[in-house]
């Protein structure tokens, strides 16, 4: 019960500054362009590479505290919005997905990279926590990371040899 309160204390902890961040991100804007918009198109070219743009890497990087905002986060993204938007509707998500580029190579690679990334920021303080130290948390992160990059960029070139 104590390692549930533990969890549940180390999730908030990263939560709250999570959610500060990804507002400020979306809301101040510098020249009428957001500072999210900023750091999409900074990650764009890498994110090309990969079969996926720029603003679903930007979700995947400030998805870290917890992974299953990576969709709202990318819709806010393409939405404009200032706030996390979270649809229920299948057939709209696949609409304003299709409206922003997404075919179905982008659609494989953000498959692959969702199961082949770093865990959540919880996860890895848990690792800190256990391991006794940073080496097996930033293992952690990289590991999965660096083959969910190099396997989406397989993808893609093998995508675009044969597509």
């Amino acid at each position: 019960m104590i390692e549930r309160f533990l969890y549940f204390g180390r999730a908030i902890s990263v939560a709250v500054p999570a959610g500060i961040v990804i507002w400020i991100f979306a809301n101040i804007k510098i020249y009428d362009i957001s500072i999210l918009t900023y750091v999409a198109n900074f990650l764009d070219p890498f994110a090309k590479l990969m079969g996926l743009d720029g603003y679903i890497l930007t979700a995947f990087l400030l998805g870290l505290p917890a992974n299953e905002i990576v969709l709202p986060i990318i819709l806010m993204s393409y939405m404009q919005k200032g706030i996390l938007v979270d649809l229920e509707n299948t057939f709209e998500i696949g609409k304003i997905l299709m409206q922003n580029g997404w075919t179905l190579l982008t659609a494989i690679n953000v498959m692959i990279f969702t199961t082949l990334h770093f865990p959540c920021s919880t996860t890895l303080l848990t690792i800190k926590k256990e391991a006794g130290g940073w080496k097996w948390a930033i293992i952690s992160f990289l590991l999965p990371t660096v083959c969910g990059i190099i396997l989406c960029m397989a993808t893609t070139l093998v995508w675009n040899c044969f597509i």
